[in-house]
């Protein structure tokens, strides 16, 4: 066989492995994802944030209900001042809404900004920024890809960031109004 031949061969198959790639990223964009059930036993009636140590507790009657790792805003020292700031914002607050038509994989919106943070904002003449979220990988990415370049990996705007599969475990646990606490 000539050497153009298996040249034109390889190409049309690298063709092919990419197209079939692309066409499994679109797709796992625009399937439909299901929301977890709420039907636990327990419900985590609190969260507590802790941002050096990169966790997220869920409480239960002050029992431990689950642990997990998180990736917070590229600058996450320091509390939030102003959008685009790459910080996460510290103290107390509650879960507002859960979105399951998120961008991200679900999330659960927290209710900064508080009326000292915009008190604050104010007197600094800057936009305190909002859209605070928990939530998981972009819905355009894999698990696996984000498992491999996000975890455990501070690349949000601010947001706390979590595993797929540790969105859908903490949706099915937290009801909106569930306080939540974030620790420097």
């Amino acid at each position: 066989m000539k050497k153009s031949k298996i040249f034109w061969r390889w190409i049309l198959g690298i063709f092919f492995v990419f197209d079939a790639f692309l066409g499994w990223m679109v797709a796992s964009y625009y399937f439909p994802k299901f929301a977890p059930s709420d039907d636990h036993l327990i419900s985590a009636d609190k969260i507590v944030v802790e941002k050096a140590l990169r966790k997220m507790t869920l409480y239960s009657k002050n029992d431990v209900v689950a642990i997990y790792d998180i990736s917070l805003g590229s600058a996450p020292d320091g509390h939030k001042v102003q959008k685009g700031d790459g910080r996460t914002p510290e103290g107390k607050y509650t879960i507002s809404y859960k979105n399951e038509k998120s961008k991200y994989h679900f999330s659960l919106k927290i209710s900064y900004p508080s009326n000292q943070d915009i008190l604050n904002a104010r007197k600094k003449q800057v936009n305190p920024g909002g859209d605070i979220m928990i939530h998981g990988y972009p819905n355009a990415m894999p698990d696996w890809i984000g498992d491999l370049f996000l975890k455990n990996k501070d690349w949000t705007d601010g947001c706390i960031a979590v595993s797929n599969k540790d969105i859908e475990q903490i949706w099915s646990y937290i009801k909106v109004d569930t306080p939540i606490e974030i620790l420097p």
